[in-house]
């Protein structure tokens, strides 16, 4: 068998480019639940949002690196281990967190601030990380990515949607409460979709090499989610915030990630693999502890 390091998915420019676009629209979608309030809100009483952003940007990536370091995997896995860590919350985390019985408006003010946030954090935790590690920072070092060309990317994907969302529900509020959920729905929709069929042109690679991975994304989902609830209870989060912290932490933006990976590490097999089977498994691991924590209602 092929070694996973020396593998580049099948990933077509058109295609790059749809995900793309299918990324800014869910992203648009999730804006048009905020309003200027809920930033002036958080200015009021921040904690709550610094701690889940300090457990998604320094917790979690620092956690990742440890196990890297303890298990040790192929470089290519580790450097997309380390990739999906540096990513912001996954779109799909406010929906979990209402189910989950959590803290709804902080998880969607999370989701904005880690977005805006991963301009910044996502290149340079990609960067730093990555070149503690001798294995991964060969890849860094042959493939030379350009921290600046990250940070357009996250900005026309993430940023400027959700600037574009805020706006239109405080300009057009009667035509976004008509919108809001359908296409929210609907995008969610196509992008597990294009996921899939993402996935089909390279299916049996997928299955080939998913086992490698299967064991370390189930640990460093566990560790994420897991980071999350521990960096909320050491800063003394009620159980209400608690919830959302946690289920972002443990929710990662893997559809950025392999935007990531194909822009700018050529499909690299161990990272494509990482960050599809991550797509796939936190929703699993997220819906399932969403049903868990919401037989309980938490205290406020």
């Amino acid at each position: 068998m092929t070694d996973i390091d020396d593998i580049l998915l099948n990933f077509s420019p058109s295609s790059l480019m749809l995900l793309n676009a299918i990324l800014a629209i869910v992203m648009f979608s999730i804006a048009l639940d905020l309003k200027g309030e809920d930033f002036a809100r958080v200015l009021k009483a921040p904690k709550a949002v610094a701690v889940g952003l300090i457990a998604q940007f320094l917790v979690l990536p620092a956690t990742t690196f440890l196990l890297v370091l303890i298990a040790a995997p192929r470089p290519s896995i580790a450097l997309g281990l380390i990739l999906v860590a540096a990513c912001p919350g996954g779109n799909i985390s406010n929906f979990i967190t209402h189910r989950a019985g959590g803290n709804a408006a902080l998880s969607v003010s999370l989701t904005a601030f880690a977005t805006i946030g991963a301009i910044l954090f996502t290149p340079l935790n990609i960067a730093f990380w990555g070149s503690l590690y001798g294995p991964t920072r060969e890849i860094l070092q042959a493939i030379t990515i350009d921290p600046v060309q990250i940070l357009m990317t996250v900005t026309l994907m993430l940023a400027l949607p959700l600037a574009l969302g805020v706006l239109v529900n405080a300009k057009l509020p009667m035509l976004t409460n008509r919108i809001r959920r359908p296409l929210q729905n609907l995008s969610m929709v196509i992008f597990l979709a294009f996921i899939v069929l993402a996935l089909q042109a390279n299916w049996d690679f997928f299955l080939a090499y998913a086992k490698y991975v299967a064991v370390l994304v189930f640990a460093h989902n566990g560790l994420a989610l897991l980071s999350g609830y521990l960096t909320a209870t050491v800063a003394r989060l009620s159980p209400y915030d608690r919830r959302s912290v946690t289920i972002e932490t443990g929710i990662q933006n893997s559809g950025l990630g392999l935007v990531l990976i194909f822009s700018f590490f050529g499909g690299l097999g161990g990272m494509a693999v990482v960050a599809a089977f991550w797509g796939i498994w936190h929703a699993v691991s997220g819906i399932g502890l969403a049903w868990w924590m919401g037989r309980t209602e938490a205290a406020r």
